[in-house]
């Protein structure tokens, strides 16, 4: 059986995978970086794909099925992903092949009626939920009611108005733990952005900031967050980032209150918020919506404060972030400490 590969695939070779897996109810995802096929005069009998530490796009022909297709696919995607120094990885696929894929050293993290999500750690997301359980041993209950809040955020960078959301929700928490977007895929880097939610939160006695590590809002889990050009908000799904916040994150740690600001310029990010009123309740999860802060008459945004960066117009920058943020924005050198 003859092997193809592609970094990725085009031409004659996309179309004909495109085709293979349209007939076997996948769709191609254009952010893959390398494909595999098996072929057998000819046609395609199997094949699958990697998008950065991702594997998915992974079928294998109903003629071929009992020929170990499947294991030959994952073997070739997990030795190109060691060739690229990535180790843990996930899988996309159906619920359907929970069984299959478990047999191939797969764990589930979470699954929806229409799509699953596996890692080939075995303690890998429970493990990280447990570091960060750990972190709050020490925090001593205080605010309203006892109860336990939560905050996703990017904070691309940290601005006034994120500082304003968490102020206002920690009000109505005995705890809340903030998540800062742990995906390399924005403006500002993973490490500054948690490292300036760390200095601008300082002074909330009862806020903890966690990573999200490779678990919330990341390429496996919602690639569309960070491509929100050409996505349509009706397309989005999100269901399966927020079953892992709600069964992995939130039933362990005690989580019964989500917060979120008001999304006036982002169609998606306001999309997600609308699914979250939907499905956190039926985990017992409220979700609530903090009005934005304002400032000179519009929303304080981190896309705002971007557009003001990329003009270099800095004295508008200051009335808009925290003074860690602003510091750093004036120096990126700066000197930020987290934990």
């Amino acid at each position: 059986m003859e092997i193809r590969t592609g970094f990725p695939f085009r031409g004659k070779n996309l179309e004909e995978l495109r085709s293979f897996l349209a007939h076997n109810g996948l769709k191609y995802d254009e952010r893959a970086g390398f494909s595999i096929c098996l072929v057998e005069n000819e046609q395609i009998a199997a094949a699958g794909s990697l998008d950065g530490n991702v594997l998915k796009c992974i079928a294998v022909s109903k003629d071929f099925q009992e020929g170990g297709l499947a294991a030959r696919i994952v073997s070739g995607l997990v030795q190109e992903a060691a060739r690229s120094g990535v180790f843990h990885l996930f899988l996309f696929t159906k619920p359907e092949n929970e069984k299959l894929f478990g047999s191939l050293g797969f764990y589930t993290i979470a699954k929806t009626d229409e799509a699953m999500l596996m890692e080939n750690e075995k303690n890998g997301v429970s493990g990280f939920v447990a570091s960060l359980q750990n972190r709050g041993k020490e925090m001593t209950a205080r605010g309203t009611g006892g109860k336990t809040g939560a905050i996703v955020m990017n904070c691309n960078p940290f601005t006034n108005g994120h500082q304003y959301l968490i102020e206002n929700a920690a009000m109505q928490c005995a705890l809340l733990h903030i998540f800062v977007v742990s995906e390399n895929k924005s403006a500002f880097p993973a490490d500054v952005r948690y490292r300036l939610v760390k200095a601008g939160t300082s002074h909330i006695p009862n806020v903890l900031v966690h990573p999200t590590g490779p678990y919330l809002i990341s390429a496996a889990t919602f690639p569309d967050y960070f491509f929100k050009e050409g996505v349509s908000p009706c397309n989005i799904n999100t269901t399966l980032d927020l079953t892992i916040f709600a069964e992995r994150f939130a039933k362990s740690m005690g989580i019964v209150r989500r917060f979120v600001g008001t999304e006036p310029f982002d169609q998606l990010t306001a999309a997600y918020n609308r699914r979250m009123k939907e499905f956190l309740p039926r985990y017992g999860i409220e979700v609530i919506e903090i009005e934005r802060l304002e400032s000179g008459g519009s929303a304080v945004s981190a896309s705002r404060v971007r557009r003001l960066f990329a003009e270099a117009k800095m004295a508008e920058i200051r009335e808009l972030v925290p003074p860690a943020t602003f510091e750093y924005l004036t120096c990126p050198g700066t000197c930020l400490t987290a934990d």
